[in-house]
């Protein structure tokens, strides 16, 4: 079950909302609110995955254990910490990884038995949650958890659980047990979602026919301009569908009483590759931040191992193949070289056009290695998108671009911060405690909500193509 499905919209929703407020109407706590809260996020996992469901509940009992001997023992808490993480991290390798390695060693000769062992929804995400909850008890930067329903609703909680953000504990901690929902918090969540929606449906998958037409149907025969119009609609695709699904889980939430922290701020706005990453998937690059890279020196000490250790992990987050790690080593060496040259030079960081699009080629050139995970595709892709295709360009790639005008200038456009530049403007305009103000604002989000959402509705009848890329990772 994904967001972008009819059934979760016109269904699962509807009875999850009847369901949540009868339980706030039973009583004035949250107890009950939590409790519906956690068996929709069950049946939510295992709609799609009825095994593995029981993989999470395990993965949330060792934690919840290992939780409470973290914060109760005074002589072993490091040790409880970590077996914690040994446990956390052996789940994710053995399901994502395991059959990677054994691939790879059969490759180089060695036989080994591959197994055949298929990828849990969201793996990746919980693990890295429960590793932060663990994390920060032993630090005391949050309280444990002492009721097993809490933990197992933070883990489990459906908004965010196959495709992140990676929510940190400490975050919703408090909300766990204490929270109030306000009427602008159902109005700006309700928003979102219609938002991320959109992103999805309107723009994610228009574009994905594209990239898919050009470098997954037509790679045999591409031309040097089919395979910039194609990586560069695999760009726009991923960022819509990933920042998408982001934006709806963020607004469920906040329907819940929930505030998950932004996971995207306009990436394609960046100046350089390091800026790109502090604005793409925030949460993840947060994690490695605080948990690997400060805790192995950060910019105290052997920087540039640092860095190549946290880009070589990010790689592996992404997928058991080896392009991801080469895509996760590519950017580890240029966000190396920037902390060495532009990001030292002012001179450099004035040439703000220039910088854009060095950052843009260089992102570009990254998906393309990021979208193919075998060699031989990926050697022909790369040598029609640096000119040594046969044809410069050909029927196909252009009527990819003109039948598609609209959609490129559409998602060229909200790519930007178009909201953020609107607002100023209009506060400049208008007093922002005006009502005019505030009726501006009001009717402007009302219609723009109503056409995104009806515009969703309509192009998800009949769409096969509509599950989210991030759910593979």
């Amino acid at each position: 079950m994904v967001f972008s499905d009819l059934f979760f919209l016109f269904a699962f929703l509807p009875t999850f909302v009847v369901c949540y407020l009868l339980a706030a109407a039973v009583e004035k706590g949250n107890t009950m609110k939590n409790l519906t809260l956690v068996f929709f996020s069950l049946v939510f996992y295992a709609w799609g995955e009825p095994t593995y469901v029981f993989l999470m509940l395990s993965c949330v009992v060792v934690n919840y254990v290992l939780g409470l001997a973290i914060d109760s023992a005074r002589r072993h808490r490091r040790l409880a910490l970590a077996v914690g993480v040994a446990c956390n991290l052996g789940i994710l390798a053995t399901f994502k990884y395991l059959g990677f390695f054994a691939t790879t060693l059969c490759s180089w000769g060695i036989a080994v038995p591959v197994p055949k062992i298929s990828l849990p929804i969201g793996i990746s995400f919980y693990t890295f949650q429960s590793i932060s909850y663990l994390v920060d008890v032993y630090r005391r930067e949050s309280p444990v958890q002492r009721r097993f329903a809490g933990l197992l609703l933070y883990i489990s909680m459906f908004p965010q659980l196959i495709a992140g953000p990676i929510v940190r504990y400490g975050t919703v901690a408090d909300e766990i047990a204490n929270r109030r929902v306000t009427t602008d918090d159902v109005a700006e969540g309700i928003q979102r979602f219609i938002i991320g929606l959109a992103k999805k449906v309107v723009l994610a998958n228009q574009l994905s026919e594209i990239s898919d037409q050009l470098l997954a149907n037509g790679l045999a025969d591409i031309t040097t301009a089919g395979a910039w119009i194609g990586i560069v609609a695999f760009t726009l695709q991923i960022y819509y569908d990933f920042s998408g699904y982001s934006d709806m889980a963020i607004g469920i939430g906040r329907c819940l009483g929930f505030h998950f922290k932004e996971n995207f701020d306009h990436p394609y706005c960046c100046r350089t590759i390091t800026d790109f990453w502090r604005r793409w998937h925030i949460s993840l690059g947060s994690f490695f931040r605080d948990y690997v890279y400060i805790p192995m020196g950060g910019n105290r000490s052997h920087q540039a191992l640092n860095i190549m250790v946290v880009w070589f992990l990010t790689g592996m987050w992404h997928g058991a193949s080896w392009n991801f790690i080469i895509w996760g080593v590519y950017f580890g060496i240029i966000v190396m070289l920037e902390k060495y040259t532009i990001l030292r030079s002012r001179f450099l960081q004035r040439l703000t056009p220039l910088l854009h699009i060095y950052s843009l080629l260089l992102v570009v050139a990254g998906w393309g290695i990021f979208y193919f995970d075998d060699f031989r595709s990926l050697r022909v892709f790369l040598n029609a998108f640096l000119g040594g295709a046969e044809e410069l360009v050909d029927f196909v790639s252009i009527a990819a671009l003109t039948d598609n005008f609209w959609l490129w200038i559409v998602a060229l456009l909200f790519c930007m911060p178009l909201r953020r530049w609107a607002a100023e403007l209009l506060g400049k305009a208008l007093p922002k405690k005006s009502v005019a103000y505030g009726l501006v604002v009001f009717t402007s989000r009302t219609i723009f909500s109503l056409l995104a959402l009806c515009a969703s509705v309509a192009l998800l009848v009949g769409a096969t193509n509509n599950a989210f890329i991030y759910t593979r990772f």
